[in-house]
């Protein structure tokens, strides 16, 4: 989509100004009309993001505090002033809010006015608003977006502080390593130079300790290219592709990934579906949060199915890196009628599942580094040890 400043007409015929994404002029046109405006110029202009998109928790915060104001009957202008104003926030949030109230205030809908912050806000955010304005529910959809990344931000921190024991643990294997090889093996070569003959992990530990002593700072740049290849191969897209058909498919991750991903889409497709969005437009923005380009690859077919009058389930069915469970759950809805409280309750059983394969995921990283410690530590002292008992018994048997 590219990126156009255009100006318009409301229905009371005040100007208002504004920059919002369409395929071209023509599909500027029509958004603009179904927002109720009459679009009068239409200018291409370079996308830029000067802010970064809020956070999870950002987010829900927003939205809670926007339901909670609206529910109470205060006007939204007068709320996001409220919001924007709070001494709490960021100052970058502060500025933000600023900016969605000074395009409030131009006549915009408060889902135009976060389209026209390039990205800042998620497209679910901006349609579930979008489809709240019709309906005139902007209280209550705000409370659902404020679950809905509550729980997102919630789950995120679960990864985040599961994985920071591993990460812990990989980090002194690596300190350990290093002080083992660069300051205690040392004090052993003076000792082993007078022996005339070495085991060959002696000769490899030795190897190894005169490499990490003389070229430490080749380890350190490998590691940097190292890192730095792998986030520029990343942003290949056929490269992110297999990266992402990865995740999926690696044993023992991959089910969680699978878990993860599918109650991201079934969290976003329930929480669009019962705003009244259709569910054509649903599955094509809870699509674009999976966050898995292998996995979105595999929509373009799937909504085709459901146009052609496929039920979802059976298009869901077939998608690989979803858990099979997300579509028979969506078919007891469609048989049952009630999909919107279906997909509730299968993403809230989702979270879980995620939850829980994030504890197993570390209860099974956890004996695996402390195992690689050990064979590290334990290669370490067989080195040092076997030649010096070697040396020994020779001296005893001369002594003989």
């Amino acid at each position: 989509m590219a990126n156009y400043r255009y100006k318009a007409v409301n229905k009371e015929g005040a100007n208002i100004n504004g920059v919002l994404d369409a395929n071209d002029e023509q599909d500027l046109y029509r958004k603009l009309r179904d927002m109720g405006f009459v679009m009068t110029d239409a200018t291409l202009v370079e996308r830029k993001m000067p802010f970064k998109p809020l956070k999870a928790a950002a987010l829900s915060e927003l939205a809670r505090q926007i339901g909670t104001l609206v529910g109470a009957g205060v006007p939204l202008v007068r709320a996001l002033r409220i919001i924007s104003t709070d001494e709490s926030i960021k100052k970058e949030q502060r500025v933000i809010y600023s900016q969605v109230l000074t395009y409030v205030l131009q006549g915009m809908p408060l889902s135009v006015a976060m389209g026209n912050m390039n990205g800042v806000f998620p497209e679910l955010m901006i349609n579930m608003y979008r489809a709240a304005e019709a309906a005139g529910t902007l209280d209550t959809t705000s409370m659902k977006l404020a679950d809905q990344y509550l729980k997102e931000d919630r789950l995120n921190s679960q990864i985040k502080s599961a994985t920071t024991y591993p990460k812990i643990l990989s980090g002194l294997i690596v300190i350990v390593v290093a002080i083992l090889f660069g300051f205690v093996i040392p004090q052993f070569e003076e000792l082993f130079a007078q022996m005339e003959s070495l085991p060959i992990p002696t000769m490899v530990m030795l190897a190894i300790t005169d490499f990490v002593k003389n070229r430490w700072y080749v380890l350190i740049i490998a590691a940097i290219a190292i890192w730095l290849i792998g986030r520029f191969a990343l942003k290949i897209p056929k490269v992110r592709f297999y990266f992402d058909k990865l995740k999926v498919h690696v044993p023992v991750f991959g089910p969680l990934m699978k878990t993860i991903y599918t109650a991201r889409f079934a969290r976003t497709l329930s929480s669009l579906y019962s705003s009244g969005i259709t569910i054509i437009t649903a599955l094509k923005i809870a699509r674009d949060t999976i966050r898995n380009d292998y996995i979105e690859s595999q929509f373009d077919a799937v909504i085709d199915s459901v146009k052609a009058g496929e039920p979802m389930s059976v298009s869901l069915e077939r998608i690989d890196g979803f858990v099979k469970k997300l579509a028979a759950s969506i078919k007891v809805g469609e048989e049952t009628g009630q999909l919107d409280s279906m997909l509730n309750s299968i993403a809230d059983n989702l979270d879980f599942e995620a939850e829980q394969a994030t504890q197993r995921m570390v209860t099974f990283l956890e004996p695996v580094i402390i195992v690689i410690m050990a064979v590290i530590v334990g290669f370490i002292m067989f080195s040092v040890i076997v030649p010096i008992y070697s040396s020994y018994n020779a001296i005893g048997g001369n002594d003989l």
